[in-house]
């Protein structure tokens, strides 16, 4: 029976599983527990509900920041500033401030009435249809009042009743603020809305209507500026009893907490505004939450152990019988990810396991055929870029060479051309007749001294060559045409746009074991913009034309044949000269040795 289920295909397997861990007790577990959940469901109502009044507190903000900032609106027009300092009351300055407060008054839908006194106390309003009276003198001292409190800055009024249409009382709150003079910053008039408490009711309703529980607005002194509809038959006493128990578990600027009230529990979330000060807060019945999770809980709780106990023994048989090849097969990966290579996994089944386990190893066998592939690539590669940097410098140098031979033959016969020619042949002869790849330094320096006497007989007394280089050094192998493309460079950067004569050095050491070579001059040298672009352009490999072939092939040739980390750096400094530092690792064991 286990060979059996062993070799039986996955999709077989898949379904065994299905039927003793999933069909049978997850069906059941999961029919009860979508009514067990209470804590997650009360977890999403709390953060729901968070999330709502949190929005409708920005909702209000946003409202309240509107009304602020139309406050300030009198002091960008030039006539209601006019207005404001005149004294008497003519046609002109009552239609004047008519318009502006009517523009003020469709500003927002909720605006009940909006009001401007001038610095006389006279009181200019605009309200909204239905209100056709409207007493703006009984409250003047208290605008006076609130307004001096505030400075310049809005000040908000709190609930409170007004009297309108005679004997009418509606409820509103008021936002006011000082009108100051442009010109000379003095107080000249209040600006006042006055907005209906439905706007609350509006935006709260739907916080309500979602939550299945009653919100209240507070200010910022505790004031009730809304609240829904509460129990019925409950006093105003009872309500602000209720509201001032709600309010003292208000510590931060967002929570929940749960709360008793006459016996009954209650979730609380608030949000607490920082523009305002106001707390919106919805009370929401636990009943009403968690009494469809409550039912069959511990039916549930005893049902599930009984099946998560059987789940977890079936499980623990098959599980195993599934993943011990597949564990097996993680670890032969994780060795292959190290860089081991020399592993092999033994199927012991037919499935699918098994077939991915064969694939598996003729994978390992075909990533060690290619990389053995890479490897040989890698190396040709390098040995033919080599081989053509190098052929990129001769070129160079040539064109040079003749350019020199040209001028002197041009000007006057002379003995020199035939030294100049010879010197040329032995400059060719090194670059292009030899055909190994490696050199000696004694061949690299004499290559060097020819070169310099080619230019010595362009440029008589021009240069002088010192050769620091100590014996021991001279049969130590290298790549060719490394010293003399540095040399050139250094002539013809260095020293040529030099006043007078000049001198080139090349110096020898060993350094930590490596032996390192420096090509120096006394020349006209290079700003640090040039000299900082230059050593990127080294460091990085850079492909451009700027600073010409020589010390870049020469550069790009030693990091292809010793490695990423070795090539040339070099230090300037103008009017002083340029020096140029090269590394070369193999050299070192060879130095030993001798």
């Amino acid at each position: 029976m286990w060979l059996f289920l062993a070799n039986l295909p996955m999709e077989r397997k898949l379904i065994v599983v299905f039927v003793f861990l999933i069909s049978m007790p997850i069906t059941y577990v999961s029919y009860l527990s979508s009514r067990s959940m209470f804590n997650s469901v009360l977890v999403n109502a709390t953060e729901r509900a968070g999330q709502m009044t949190s929005n409708a507190s920005d909702t209000i903000d946003r409202y309240v920041a509107d009304l602020k900032r139309y406050t300030s609106l009198p002091l960008y027009n030039t006539d209601v500033q006019f207005y404001l300092t005149q004294k008497n009351t003519d046609w002109e300055k009552s239609t004047g401030m008519s318009m502006f407060l009517s523009y003020l008054k469709h500003m927002k839908n909720e605006i009940l009435a909006v009001y401007m006194a001038d610095q006389h106390d006279s009181v200019f309003y605009d309200t909204a249809v239905g209100i056709n009276e409207i007493f703006p003198a009984e409250r003047l001292s208290t605008w006076k009042k609130l307004s001096e409190a505030g400075g310049t800055a809005p000040v908000i009024q709190g609930r409170h009743s007004i009297r309108v249409n005679s004997s009418a009382q509606r409820e509103v709150f008021s936002v006011l603020r000082t009108i100051n003079s442009v010109s000379t910053l003095k107080k000249i008039g209040i600006l006042v809305f006055d907005v209906d408490i439905s706007l609350f009711k509006g935006i709260l309703e739907p916080v309500n209507a979602v939550t299945q529980g009653n919100t209240l607005v507070v200010d910022d002194r505790g004031n009730l500026l809304y609240a829904g509809e509460g129990k019925q038959g409950e006093t105003p006493e009872e309500q602000a009893l209720t509201r001032q128990l709600l309010l003292d578990k208000v510590k931060l600027d967002q929570g929940h907490f749960q709360i008793k009230l006459d016996g009954v529990p209650y979730l609380a979330v608030y949000t607490v505004s920082k523009q305002t000060g106001w707390t919106t807060l919805v009370t929401i019945p636990l009943s009403s939450i968690l009494s469809p999770m409550e039912k069959n809980r511990n039916t549930l709780i005893l049902t599930t152990l009984v099946i998560i106990a059987f789940a977890l023994f079936v499980a623990t048989i098959i599980s195993h019988a599934l993943t011990k090849p597949l564990k097996s097969m993680v670890r032969l990966m994780k060795q292959v990810q190290h860089g081991n290579l020399d592993v092999w996994l033994h199927p012991k089944y037919n499935d699918e396991i098994g077939m991915l386990g064969s694939h598996f190893n003729r994978m390992i066998i075909r990533v060690k055929d290619l990389l053995h592939e890479v490897s040989l690539t890698e190396k040709r590669k390098q040995k033919a870029d080599m081989r053509a940097l190098q052929n990129q410098i001769n070129p160079h140098f040539i064109y040079n060479t003749l350019e020199s031979i040209r001028m002197l033959a041009e000007s006057s016969e002379d003995p020199r051309v035939a030294k100049l020619t010879y010197l040329l042949g032995l400059q060719m002869r090194y670059g292009i007749v030899r055909s190994e790849e490696m050199v000696t330094i004694r061949h690299e320096l004499d290559h060097v001294r020819n070169y310099l006497h080619l230019l010595q007989i362009r440029f008589p007394d021009k240069f002088m060559l010192n050769i620091e280089v100590p014996e021991a050094f001279l049969p130590l192998p290298v790549i060719k045409l490394v010293l003399q493309p540095i040399v050139e460079n250094a002539v013809f950067h260095g020293l040529e746009p030099k006043e007078g004569p000049g001198t080139l050095r090349i110096i020898g050491w060993e350094e930590d074991g490596k032996a390192v070579f420096c090509i120096e001059d006394d020349g006209v040298g290079m700003d640090e913009n040039t000299l900082r672009a230059l050593n990127g352009s080294l460091r990085n490999g850079a492909d451009g034309e700027m600073f010409g072939i020589g010390l870049r092939n020469v550069n790009e040739r030693i990091r292809l044949h010793y490695g990423p980390s070795f090539g040339l750096s070099v230090s300037s400094e103008i009017g002083k000269g340029t020096r140029v530092t090269l590394r070369i690792e193999d050299l070192s064991g060879h130095l030993r040795e001798e």
